[in-house]
Order: structure tokens, then C-alpha cells, then sequence
């Protein structure tokens, strides 16, 4: 086994930049409350603020329509909330509307509703993942409370045409969020320009630590807090102030709005130059998610004839940590519902591997991949059909 790790799982989490790292240490001697009006409390709530300025930049936002949370799946599940909250009392709107291939952390929230009794509809994707817009449009009705589309998917990087859904959305009086995870500090956003009401974000896609994200929620509109007991966020997100981590997402934003241009062009290479090395030396793959419309460090690829699980130990046992989809999915022996969802039959999404580059990938790294996955796959092939 290397002792190198050759590091490919970036869409599942990042490695705290050490900017970012030098900042959350320094950041531990705010030991003050940031809800205390003394000294200590007041320079805590100086950085939050910074920091909260940090993320807003960063998504083309004002600083006062951030309110910080754990992360990603926190801030879904608080806008998936809202169709239990008084803002569409007496409305007659309690549908929500989502993508068939959206995060478990959304998927498994509006089938709870769904169980409830909450009229839910789930839109199609193509074969790139691309959301069905003739079936979105049909099913905008006056009955819609919400409509939350991701903005780019986890698993086989498509980016969806925010814009337009969102137009789709206001056409019928429906609020619109989306899931922004995947791409907040790796694709320009900008979130007045989107029009959208509501953004999930999670630091840790991004160099910053874990166990911080932040909601964007539109200047006017007000939530329902998920987590009550204070009055911390405007009264909209209840509990102490993690200054660390807040400090961390927001040293994490000011870098990435800094560096995403140039990370983003030599990422998508690096990309590129995998996916070509591996059609050039294995036979018979697909590669999923759409050819433009990608996150730059995306690639999923199915090799038919070998298990996607098999695959990824056996790179493991050589250094290199790949995906076989979502990360808050992994323990389920169902194929990519991702991969269903876009055609793909159940042996071939079986079959898949996620690489997911980002900002400390090198040519080291692809190169390696390249000179040990041939061999991988015809193994594994060859072991299949024994």
C-alpha cells in the first residue's frame, strides 16, 4: 500500500486550507460570547460579523441575508421547514416540488412530508442529469409553496439552470431554494442575480473545517427557526455562536472568491486529462453527468463488468481515495439513485466511481490513478466472469 494518499474525494469534504487553519486557532483566544454586551463578547461578534461579510461576498449576497448553522443538511432542512410554518398559513400552498436527483438530505426530508400527507412532486432528469424543464413548468401551480432544485449535483457535478427555475418559480408565486453545497466557492455565484429566496451552503466543500454552513435567506422573508432556545441569528437560529468555525467559513470564502477563477481553470485540466487517460487505456465506460454544465472537478464514470465498491478498495490499498457516490449515502448496497434517476441501469450504476479533484490535486496525482486503474478494472473484470 502507498503511504502517499493521493486524495480524490474532494465533493465529499476538502482539507482545511491552512490559511483557514491558522485563522480558527487564532480565533480560540475570542473565548468571549459573542451574545455578551462585555469586551470579550464584543470582539467574538466583530469576527463573526467579518465573517458573515466573508461568506456574503463570496455569494453575491448582503451580509444581513447570512445566518450561520452546522451546515448543509441544517440549512436544507430549515427551508424545507417552512411548509410547517405560518408563512403559508391560510395560502392553500403546501406542495413542494424537487429534483429526482437531489441530496439525502433533502430526498429524505420531503418523503418524510410526503408521509405526512404533504402533496410532493419529484421532477425528472435527462440522461446528463439536467433538470426536466417541460415537466417543471406543467407542475408550477398556484398550489406550490416551494420549489428547491441543487444547483449542482454531488455525485456527477450537472449545474442546473438556476435562473430559469427560479423564473418558473415566481410565474407561480412558489418561494425558490436551492442547494447550493456543491457549488459555493468552486462556480461564481450570484445569488441576487439568481433570484432565489433561499441557498444552503456547507463549509467544508470549501477548505473550511466541518460542522459549519450558512442559509441565505432573501432580504424581506423571515423562517421558522429549526432550532429555537435563543436569539442568536435574529431570532432565526438558536445557540452560542461557534466563533471558530464562523471564523473558519469565512477566512474559507474571502479564499475562494480570490482563487476560484484560476482554481477552477486548472482543476477542469486536471479533470480532462484524467477522463481522457482513462478512455484511452480502458475499454467500454460511460462517463455520466452533462459534457459542459459540470462542476471543474467532477468526473463519474461506470466500468461496466466490475463492482464500484471493488474498485474503491482496491485503489484504497494503493493510496488513492475515490467515491462511489454520496458520501452521506455510503453503507447502502442500492445503486446511485443519482444514476437511476438519469437512465443508467442498476448493473452499470453499480459499476460507477466518483473522482472529485479540487485545489491540492496535481498531475502527480492523475497520473498515478492512471497508471494503477487500468490494471484494477481488467482484475476485476476478469474476476467477474470466472
Amino acid at each position: 500500500m502507498s503511504e502517499k494518499i493521493f486524495y480524490m474525494d474532494n465533493n465529499a469534504t476538502t482539507s482545511v486550507d491552512p490559511a483557514v487553519r491558522k485563522a480558527v486557532l487564532e480565533s480560540f483566544d475570542l473565548y468571549g460570547n459573542a451574545s455578551s454586551m462585555h469586551g470579550p463578547g464584543r470582539h467574538a461578534s466583530a469576527a463573526i460579523e467579518k465573517a458573515r461579510g466573508q461568506v456574503a461576498a463570496l455569494l453575491g449576497a448582503d451580509a444581513d441575508e447570512i445566518i450561520f448553522t452546522s451546515g448543509g443538511s441544517e440549512s436544507n432542512n430549515t427551508v424545507l421547514d417552512l411548509v410547517f410554518s405560518d408563512l403559508f398559513s391560510g395560502s392553500g400552498r403546501k406542495r413542494i416540488i424537487t429534483s429526482s436527483i437531489e441530496h439525502p438530505s433533502v430526498v429524505e426530508t420531503v418523503e418524510s412530508y410526503r408521509e405526512k400527507g404533504f402533496p410532493v412532486t419529484i421532477i425528472g432528469v435527462d440522461s446528463t442529469g439536467k433538470l426536466n424543464m417541460d415537466e417543471l413548468r406543467k407542475e408550477a401551480r398556484e398550489d406550490v409553496a416551494l420549489i428547491s432544485i441543487m444547483t449542482a449535483n454531488n455525485e456527477i457535478g450537472t449545474i442546473q439552470d438556476i435562473a430559469e427555475i427560479t423564473r418558473v418559480a415566481a410565474s407561480c408565486g412558489a418561494l425558490m431554494h436551492t442547494d447550493a453545497v456543491q457549488a459555493a466557492g468552486r462556480i461564481p455565484l450570484d445569488l441576487h442575480g439568481l433570484g432565489v429566496d433561499f441557498a444552503s451552503i456547507s463549509g467544508h466543500k470549501f477548505h473550511a473545517p466541518k460542522g459549519i454552513g450558512a442559509l441565505f435567506v432573501r432580504k424581506g422573508l423571515h423562517i421558522a427557526p429549526l432550532i429555537r432556545g435563543g436569539h442568536q441569528e435574529g431570532g432565526q437560529r438558536a445557540g452560542t455562536y461557534n466563533t471558530p468555525g464562523i471564523v473558519g467559513i469565512g477566512a474559507a470564502a474571502e479564499i475562494a472568491l480570490r482563487l476560484m477563477e484560476e482554481d477552477g481553470k486548472r482543476i477542469a485540466m486536471l479533470r480532462d486529462r484524467l477522463r481522457r487517460g482513462i478512455e484511452a487505456s480502458i475499454p467500454d465506460i460511460h462517463i455520466n453527468g452533462h459534457p459542459v454544465d459540470i462542476l471543474p472537478g467532477t468526473l463519474n464514470v461506470s466500468f461496466p463488468g466490475a463492482e464500484g465498491e471493488s474498485i474503491l478498495l482496491y485503489l484504497d490499498m494503493e493510496g488513492v481515495a475515490v467515491s462511489t457516490g454520496s458520501a452521506c449515502a455510503t453503507g447502502s448496497l442500492e445503486p446511485s439513485y443519482v444514476l437511476i434517476a438519469t437512465g443508467v441501469g442498476a448493473e452499470l450504476a453499480h459499476g460507477s466511481i466518483r473522482f472529485s479533484l479540487g485545489r491540492y490535486s496535481t498531475d502527480e496525482d492523475v497520473d498515478f490513478v492512471l497508471s494503477k486503474l487500468p490494471s484494477i478494472i481488467l482484475r476485476l473484470r476478469e474476476m467477474s466472469t470466472l
